[in-house]
């Protein structure tokens, strides 16, 4: 009973001050408030990347990027190319999508005809 009675008190103090500050911005008192998102900027359209008309005798990297379990994951679709593209390079490497190295953004771009990133969420 005597802790009920506490909170009710706290509550009616926490009204009645609530009250008095908020009478000071109602008299004339400014208040300047910011987004705190800002702009963003405009968005550029790109064509998506032709379609490949063939998996044969091509390099496709699956990049596992650290989400969890996304290594096992990996493992499996490159196990699923395996069997189903045997004619089909696969490579796969673990790298974060933020902290990728320029070593392997450029044999990406040198050696690859597709990449898979394992991004998660």
């Amino acid at each position: 009973m005597k802790l009920r009675m506490a909170v009710v008190v706290a509550l009616c103090v926490g009204l009645v001050c609530g009250i008095a500050v908020t009478q000071g911005y109602a008299q004339g008192g400014k208040i300047t408030v910011y987004n705190p998102l800002g702009t963003p900027p405009p968005i550029e359209m790109k064509a998506m990347a032709p379609r490949l008309n063939t998996l044969d005798g091509k390099t496709i990297y699956l990049v596992n990027t650290g989400f969890p379990n996304s290594g096992p994951f990996m493992q499996v679709v490159g196990e699923w190319f395996a069997a189903n593209y045997p004619k089909t390079k696969i490579e796969i490497r673990s790298q974060g999508m933020s902290n990728m190295p320029p070593a392997l953004k450029e044999e990406i771009g040198k050696n690859a005809d597709a990449v898979l990133f394992g991004l998660g969420h």
